[in-house]
């Protein structure tokens, strides 16, 4: 594919080879439909194989990064075998085409990110949060196991602890407190956000190039330990999508009500 036929990923080059990609479906606060989360599974390979990028920036359009997965689209994925294959080889290719890709990877996290759309931002190399943002893995509150990213990563960016914690839980966190916890890299005032992103990706693309991409590669390989693990989490995630946890976390989340999963019997 060309960029042009990307139809919810926005392009724009700046000067020293940066490639910027907008996140564009701010009407649903970027929410991931399935072609949007067809793009975010592709875009890496292009990107690096694209010799008029060095650099890459990622944020959201409007007042959000991405409010994780369309409820059409999750509607669309319960008990239905296909589509949770479908949606099962994207969520890996976003995470493992995200580690390959050489080039470096810095996000600009502007409001909310939830879900597939958080599975993007913390598998950046240089996650930049603005005071507002406002996370959470989400999957729970969907009544589904933390799948996407958050095994293989989250461990590692604030301890196993912190991970439990905010994993289980479901907890919205802030960006002063993801930075607090190393979540991301640095956290600014909001308006300061896109400035702060460029102001590190025109210090990278102006180093060295390739020591860059083999620093970037050689780190990865803690990433790559924890493959496995990522593996199963991804596939206990989607067995959660047959399961009837899934339709009331649906609901709820539709009706803007807590919700009451069944409990286990055993």
């Amino acid at each position: 594919m060309k960029y042009d036929e990307y139809q919810y990923l926005l392009f724009e080059r700046h000067p020293d080879r940066i490639l910027l990609i907008t996140i564009n479906r701010p009407e649903v606060l970027n929410a991931t439909n399935n072609r949007l989360h067809w793009e975010l599974s592709r875009v890496w390979r292009e990107v690096d194989d694209d010799d008029e990028t060095n650099v890459v920036i990622i944020t959201g359009k409007g007042r959000a990064f991405s409010a994780g997965g369309d409820l059409d689209m999750i509607d669309r994925m319960k008990a239905n075998h296909d589509n949770i294959m479908q949606a099962f080889k994207e969520a890996g290719d976003i995470v493992y085409n995200m580690v390959d890709c050489r080039k470096p990877i810095i996000l600009a996290i502007n409001g909310v990110a939830v879900g597939a759309g958080l599975a993007v931002a913390f598998m950046a190399d240089i996650p930049i949060a603005a005071e507002n943002m406002r996370i959470t893995d989400g999957h729970l509150r969907l009544g589904v196991a933390a799948g996407d990213h958050a095994v293989i990563i989250w461990p590692l960016l604030c301890g196993m602890a912190k991970a439990k914690y905010y994993l289980l839980t479901a907890d919205f966190i802030d960006g002063k407190e993801a930075e607090r916890i190393g979540l991301v890299a640095l956290c600014v005032p909001n308006d300061q956000l896109m400035d702060k992103a460029f102001e590190v990706a025109h210090k990278l693309a102006r180093g060295p190039q390739q020591a860059a991409r083999f620093t970037k590669r050689a780190l990865n390989n803690w990433l790559k330990m924890f493959g496995p693990a990522f593996d199963a989490s991804l596939a206990m995630e989607m067995l959660g999508f047959f399961s009837g946890d899934l339709a009331e976390g649906v609901s709820a989340l539709k009706e803007k009500r807590q919700p009451t999963f069944p409990h286990l019997k055993k």
